[in-house]
């Protein structure tokens, strides 16, 4: 089966993208599947800047957060076909000793849509079937979401998740979000539901007001307070609400020099910081605090495929919220998606549906 498709390549940073025909025709092992929504992550913004360099040369359609149906499949990969799915949005190869050890993350092998393979901001997506991670159609409708609204569970929400699986988090600890719009929202929503009480902090008043009904017990200006002050707010919030002193969990998640830098002074005894924002930008830190907290940092490249199921099935059950955070745009409007996404226009995640 032969498919004519069209995807939207970037051919140079900050050139506007162009609609382009293609045959999405899978090969052995591989799907394609037809795009129902794909988010619009920060990252792409990077590459789309320069500020970061794709894997694959140029021109190259971007998205990593991808949703859909399949619709054809190559050998060895039939049964997904006519399956509604969620593609990861870093894929393992599943075969070489870090995989076979559970270390997908670092798996030197791995493909990246919008990165090392082409991505989702097409009609048609090829990927591997390996780690695909198939939707339920019936409980999304009873849910109220749509399969492109699903789309930014590939990386908005799974990366966070695994972030807050990987430090521990559980009933009884106290979890503070750094950045909570976008990726830390989604933090807050995974660690409220794991049981933690959540701290949010965040810059914008508006960030704060939603999520402050979606999850956080206390949200905390960086704008108005000191770094000294925002660790007293939080240690009398922990005080008052039975919380230990000790062993705070702290995500990163803004993105940005001066998140990275409010997160590391919030190090307490036993503490673990997970970052799991990025940016280019350096910052000063005294890295002998870690010894002297006897604390601990936690990188987060995406998420092992194998995760997926149970963050999707918080989505589904309702303990996570998307439908208030993304807002669908046509897949024909992306290069004025693009710049109202940088410029801070779009406030929700926007999902470009095709």
């Amino acid at each position: 089966m032969s498919i004519d498709a069209y995807r939207w390549l970037m051919t140079a940073p900050k050139a506007p993208f162009e609609r382009t025909p293609f045959r999405a025709d899978p090969g052995t092992g591989e799907v394609t599947v037809a795009v129902a929504g794909c988010g619009v992550c920060h990252t792409d913004l990077g590459y789309y800047h320069g500020d970061v360099r794709t894997n694959m040369a140029l021109p190259l359609a971007l998205g990593h957060e991808v949703s859909g149906r399949v619709v054809a499949a190559g050998a060895g990969a039939q049964t997904w076909l006519g399956k509604s799915v969620i593609v990861p949005a870093v894929l393992p190869c599943g075969e070489c000793d870090l995989c076979r050890r559970g270390l997908g993350p670092i798996c030197r092998g791995q493909r990246m849509p919008g990165n090392d393979i082409q991505g989702g901001f097409a009609s048609h997506i090829v990927v591997p079937a390996r780690g695909l991670c198939a939707v339920d159609e019936a409980r999304l409708a009873a849910a109220g979401l749509t399969l492109a609204e699903v789309s930014v569970v590939a990386d908005a929400l799974t990366t966070p998740y695994q972030a807050v699986v990987r430090a521990g988090v559980a009933p009884g600890s106290l979890a503070i979000v750094v950045g909570a719009g976008g990726v830390g929202g989604y933090c807050v929503q995974v660690a409220n539901a794991r049981g933690a009480k959540v701290v949010a902090i965040d810059v914008d008043a508006d960030t704060l007001a939603t999520i402050g009904k979606h999850g956080a017990a206390l949200t905390l200006n960086a704008r108005e307070l000191d770094p000294k002050a925002l660790k007293a707010s939080i240690g009398d919030f922990a005080k008052q609400n039975g919380l230990p002193s000790t062993e705070w969990i702290v995500f990163e998640c803004s993105g940005t020099a001066a998140g990275q830098l409010t997160a590391y002074g919030l190090l307490v005894h036993g503490a673990t910081l997970s970052v799991v924002g990025f940016t280019m930008d350096k910052v000063e830190i005294r890295l002998s605090n870690l010894m002297a907290f006897d604390a601990r940092a936690i990188g987060n490249w995406g998420c092992p495929p194998e995760l997926y199921p149970a963050a999707l099935d918080l989505v589904l059950a309702g303990s996570v919220q998307i439908k208030p955070f993304v807002e669908p745009h046509p897949l024909a409007d992306i290069n004025h998606v693009f710049e109202a996404v940088h410029h801070r226009d779009i406030k929700r995640r926007a999902v470009l549906v095709p």
